[in-house]
């Protein structure tokens, strides 16, 4: 069983995810440690109502590397295996990657997980559901990705498809967005956990996997 590190700024519906996924042992990991830079921020509540311990480290006047070093602190001594970035919004820096970089045993794969609600590399950052409704595209969805340095350019897990219908906002596409980030991301943590994850160059690959299914851009189990 792996140890999970969730950073979170917001309500933490996606560790929530995980918290249940841990919870059925449908996956195998426990949340160890949920850090918010925000007080008042949802996913410190989740993580109280879980059990699972938790701190607030607020990040507003900190120096970047300075802040990356005390989080760093803090998920060592959590001895935790896998970072899980969950509505985090902030950029990490290498103080924090080089700490969290592959490892003995991880198979090339960095140890910093992220969920983004898009179909990467199209519409990276901030507002990705209003730049895919900006843009016209017909399609929208999300991604599980390793953390690199840039702005959700690390190698690519697993996606998930949505259609966009008409008529829809930026909180309606979020919506159906949201449903599969819930779903896809404890499932790609999960292949980290089981030891299927392996990176080779910007490839993943997912041992075991099938071909992906018609319409969804992420393996079968």
């Amino acid at each position: 069983m792996i140890r999970l590190g969730v950073l979170a700024s917001g309500g933490g519906t996606n560790l929530q995810a995980l918290l249940d996924a841990c919870a059925a042992r449908s996956v195998d990991a426990e949340v160890a440690l949920v850090i918010s830079n925000v007080s008042g921020a949802g996913a410190l509540a989740r993580a109280e109502r879980a059990g699972v311990p938790s701190r607030l480290l607020p990040s507003r006047g900190v120096e970047r590397a300075t802040y990356d070093a005390q989080l760093v602190e803090a998920l060592r001594a959590a001895r935790v295996d896998l970072v899980c970035l969950a509505g985090y919004m902030r950029l990490l820096s290498p103080v924090f990657l080089d700490a969290f970089g592959p490892a003995a045993g991880t198979r090339g794969c960095p140890r910093v997980m992220n969920i983004h609600p898009g179909l990467l590399p199209a519409f990276p950052g901030l507002k990705a559901q209003a730049q895919c409704l900006e843009y016209g595209a017909r399609f929208a969805g999300c991604t599980v990705h390793f953390v690199d340095q840039g702005v959700d350019t690390g190698p690519i897990v697993a996606q998930a498809v949505v259609p966009v219908l008409p008529g829809d906002d930026d909180a309606t596409l979020a919506a159906r967005i949201l449903a599969e980030e819930h779903r896809l991301y404890p499932r790609a943590v999960g292949w980290f956990a089981a030891g299927r994850l392996s990176v080779e160059g910007r490839r993943v690959r997912v041992e075991g996997a099938g071909a992906p299914q018609r319409g969804i851009s992420n393996p079968t189990d």
